[in-house]
């Protein structure tokens, strides 16, 4: 009588083969959300900066007008256009038009502005560039008109 017994194959690696997958499934995860995080972390700073960018081009257009509603109407013309101002950190280009109407008999003077911020000021298309424009019309009639 023979004694044989079959050799038992040992199974050894399938935990380590699972493991390995885990860490990497893990990994793939945790760059996704990284990423994921940056881009709103990204889209945040570009709406903050938007709306800064937007206050800044209506301080632009506040002295546009001022500038011209301090003027009497004789010598009331456009500030130099187009004029750069700095409103904290942003580049704000102010432009100016003026326009004369004759209206039964009185003159109008219609001033439009165009007033464009931006920041940062010469990164036009790179990540974070953020610009905002607004424009505004008024009218100066001539002072000795009755509706005036």
């Amino acid at each position: 009588m023979s004694c044989y017994r079959p050799v038992q194959r040992v199974q050894h690696g399938f935990a380590a083969i699972a493991a390995i997958f885990l860490i990497v499934v893990l990994a793939a995860l945790g760059g996704f959300m990284l990423t994921f995080s940056n881009a709103q972390q990204l889209t945040a700073v570009q709406d903050m900066h938007g709306s800064r960018a937007y206050w800044a081009a209506r301080a632009g257009l506040e002295w546009g007008i001022g500038a011209v509603g301090a003027l009497p109407y004789s010598t009331a013309i456009c500030p130099t256009s187009p004029t750069e101002l700095t409103v904290d950190t942003f580049k704000v280009v102010v432009t100016c038009s003026l326009r004369v109407y004759n209206e039964i008999g009185s003159d109008k003077k219609i001033f439009t502005f165009l007033s464009v911020a931006s920041f940062p000021s010469s990164d036009v298309g790179q990540i974070g560039y953020v610009e905002r424009s607004l424009s505004a019309s008024i009218e100066r009639p001539w002072q000795g008109d009755p509706a005036y």
